[in-house]
Order: C-alpha cells, then structure tokens, then sequence
C-alpha cells in the first residue's frame, strides 16, 4: 500500500473566477475509472513542491483554461475534504482566492496533465441563477450559497473553514 492509498493529505488552491456579469468559471470533470460520476468545480490543482498556495492558484488557472492572472483577490474559504478518485483515497485541503481580471481571454495555451485530459469533460461560465438550480454535483456543495455571499459583498476577513 502507497501512502496515496492512505489518503495522505495534499494541499491545493482553486479560483473563484469571476466575469463582469458575475459568471463563475466551472470544469466538468469525471472519474476516468468511473465515467458516470462528474461533477463540476472551481480551477485548480495541487501544489508543487515549495509553491504556495497563491502561486499554485495562478499556476493551475493558467494551465487548466489559459487564463494567466498576475494577482488574485482574498482567500475565501479553505475546504478540506476527503474522496475517492481513480479507485484510490484522497485527503485535500484547498485554498479558494476570488478574482475579477479585467481580461477573460486566454492568454497562454492550456497545458492540462495527463489525468486532467481523461477526466476534463469541458469549461463553462455560470450565473448564479443557473448555479442554484444545478443538478449535477458541485464542488463545493455549498456554492451557489458561497457565490450568493461573494456577490452580496461579503467577503470574509479570515477565510472560511468548509469540511465535507
């Protein structure tokens, strides 16, 4: 047994991506040993070795839409959660920065990973009308309910704690 069959816990950033008519950016993603489960969630990744989480959440948004920031907004929440993907267990704690660019186009060509490429279904901008009536699964539960608070202006000063 691997310690990633243990569920190590492995840090990653994600971005509350947001357009000037208050769309949030979503991946529809699967499980390549499970194609029947999808869900839908913010970009981002994992951290590389010695990158914050800032960098992380800037790198992933870069390679997995094109989209290259050279800042984002605060940190919202953090989430932690653990899951099976690709029949092995995951333990993940994720930082979420907001950011409103000025620029929405990509800028640099999308550079997913192999794994990424198996489960990448497609990138969608969503209102928040849309968000709430979703059926599908979302990352977090809880977004539609978060992305409500953002738009509203709060915006907390410590970033929340979301444990699923």
């Amino acid at each position: 047994m691997t310690t990633a069959d243990l569920g190590i816990l492995r840090i990653g950033a994600r971005v509350l991506l947001l357009d000037p008519h208050d769309r949030v950016l979503l991946i529809h993603a699967r499980d390549p040993d499970q194609p029947t489960h999808h869900w839908w969630e913010l970009p981002g990744g994992g951290l590389d070795p010695g990158e914050t989480p800032t960098d992380a959440a800037i790198r992933e948004l870069a390679e997995e839409t094109g989209i290259h920031l050279d800042h984002l907004g605060p940190c919202l929440w953090i989430r932690e959660t653990r899951f099976r993907y690709r029949n092995r267990d995951h333990h993940r704690r994720e930082h979420v920065y907001l950011a409103r660019p000025s620029r929405f186009s990509p800028t640099t060509a999308i550079a997913p990973t192999a794994n990424e490429k198996l489960g990448l279904i497609e990138h969608r901008w969503w209102s928040y009308h849309e968000l709430a009536h979703c059926r599908d699964k979302l990352l977090p539960p809880a977004l539609p309910t978060l992305l409500s608070q953002v738009l509203a202006g709060i915006v907390p000063d410590e970033p929340l704690l979301l444990f699923a």
